[in-house]
C-alpha cells in the first residue's frame, strides 16, 4: 500500500546532489560501482543545461528523497510515435515495499498517456529476480527476441573515425 506521505516531483537543478547520491547507490545495488563515473557537474550540464537530454521525477517520504525515476524520449519508427525509455529507477531499501516504485512508474505512465508515447520501456540486468517479478507485477513482459548491444569509450570513437 503506499505511503501517504510520499510526493513526487520533477527534480530541479538544486537536487543535482541528491540525484547523484541515487545513481551511485543504484550503481552499488547493480554491483557496477567502477562503471559510474557521473559528477555533479555532468548530471547538472546534461539534466538541466541548454538542451536537457533527461528528465528526473524524484520521490519523497516525509521530506526526504526515497527514490526517483530518470528518464528521456525515445522514437518507435514502426508506431511513428515517441516513447519514454527509463534509464533508471530506484528507491532506496529503507523505503522499499511502501509502493513507491508503483507510483514513480504510475507516474510515467501517465506521462506516456499525455505526451502521445505508444511504449515506455526500460532493461534490466537479468539477475535482479526481485525487480523483474515486480515488473511482471505492474503488467510489463520481458522482451526476449531483442538482444541490447552497446558502442562505448574507444569503440565509439574508433567506429566514429572509420566513418569519414
Amino acid at each position: 500500500m503506499p505511503n501517504a506521505s510520499v510526493v513526487l516531483r520533477t527534480a530541479t537543478e538544486t537536487d543535482v546532489p541528491a540525484i547523484l547520491e541515487l545513481i551511485e547507490a543504484l550503481a552499488d545495488y547493480e554491483r557496477l560501482r567502477d562503471a559510474c563515473v557521473a559528477t555533479d557537474d555532468r548530471l547538472r550540464a546534461t539534466l538541466f543545461g541548454v538542451s536537457p537530454k533527461a528528465e528526473v521525477i524524484l520521490a519523497e517520504s516525509a521530506g526526504v528523497v526515497a527514490g526517483f525515476a530518470l528518464f528521456c524520449t525515445n522514437y518507435s519508427t514502426f508506431l511513428a510515435q515517441p516513447g519514454i525509455w527509463l534509464e533508471d529507477l530506484f528507491v532506496r531499501p529503507e523505503f522499499r515495499s511502501q509502493g513507491i516504485g508503483k507510483l514513480l512508474l504510475g507516474h510515467l505512465a501517465r506521462l506516456a498517456v499525455e505526451r502521445d508515447c505508444g511504449r515506455v520501456e526500460w532493461a534490466v540486468l537479468d539477475w535482479n529476480t526481485p525487480s523483474i517479478g515486480f515488473y511482471e507485477s505492474l503488467g510489463a513482459r520481458g522482451l526476449t527476441d531483442w538482444t541490447t548491444y552497446r558502442l562505448t569509450g574507444d569503440a565509439i570513437t574508433t567506429l566514429a573515425g572509420s566513418a569519414t
